[in-house]
């Protein structure tokens, strides 16, 4: 849906919980993941099984979890490498002789990685971009770097667009690409692309105060959220925060 962003619209509990409180949640459940030793290995399963069951609740398709987790490809690229460079003493696995520390450091990242990416993923699957605008709103974030956000927002397609056009005009003046003497025009667009931007905002602003902007945003949402919404919206991450604390226990 247009203007939707990467919200996956069908109706679930999990898109009905207000967005400050997934925010919220949000927060909460990845401080405990990051807080959890790695080697307490269940404790991530536990963590997984509470993602699973909030993915199912939310109706979201698998395929789209999936694809959405490729942009941690980077950071699995990173983790494999670990156990080849790392220091220490040498485990044997599957006939590698692999860092102990390293293996332990890959793992480390996998997973604390993954369980933030995918929780990432549940809430913008499940909550439109205006809302979470509300929803920072509602928690008091500054009402300059929410007027950012929303501007942000709206106006990424509008360049995004813009740098489409651009990109059809190149090519079909011949353009192909993928020759070092064609870097002079993809910069040029850039910097075409950077100076329509900012005078497209130079517009917008005096559109703006023209019609009475003071500085100040209207209020994007008045609606709070219930008590009812806040135990259900926050049931998640207060399991995640037990299981943190069961890990700690065990370390100890």
């Amino acid at each position: 849906m247009s203007g939707d962003g990467l919200l996956v619209a069908v109706d679930s509990p999990v898109h009905r919980v207000p967005a400050q409180v997934k925010l919220v949640t949000l927060f909460v459940f990845v401080l405990a993941v990051v807080s959890t030793p790695a080697a307490i290995f269940w404790a991530f399963g536990g963590y997984a099984a509470l993602l699973i069951g909030a993915l199912v609740t939310a109706k979201l398709p698998a395929a789209v979890v999936l694809r959405r987790l490729s942009v941690e490809t980077p950071f699995i690229v990173f983790a494999l490498l670990l156990p080849f460079v790392a220091t220490g003493p040498q485990i044997d696995i599957l006939g590698l002789h692999l860092s102990a520390s390293g293996v332990l450091g890959a793992w480390n990242v996998l997973a604390k990685g993954t369980l933030g990416v995918v929780a990432a993923i549940l809430l913008s699957a499940t909550t439109a971009p205006r809302d979470l605008l509300a929803g920072l709103e509602r928690l008091r974030l500054p009402a300059t770097l929410v007027a950012i956000l929303s501007f942000m927002v709206r106006y990424l397609s509008v360049v995004s667009d813009d740098l489409h056009r651009m990109r059809v005009a190149r090519e079909s003046r011949g353009y192909t690409g993928g020759r070092i003497g064609h870097l002079k025009a993809v910069a040029g667009g850039v910097g075409a692309l950077f100076v329509r931007s900012f005078e497209r905002g130079e517009r917008v602003h005096l559109a703006m105060r023209s019609r009475g902007y003071t500085g100040r945003m209207p209020l994007l949402s008045v609606q709070g959220a219930s008590s009812a919404q806040w135990v259900e919206g926050l049931a998640i991450s207060l399991l995640a925060v037990a299981i943190a604390v069961a890990a700690r226990v065990v370390v100890w």
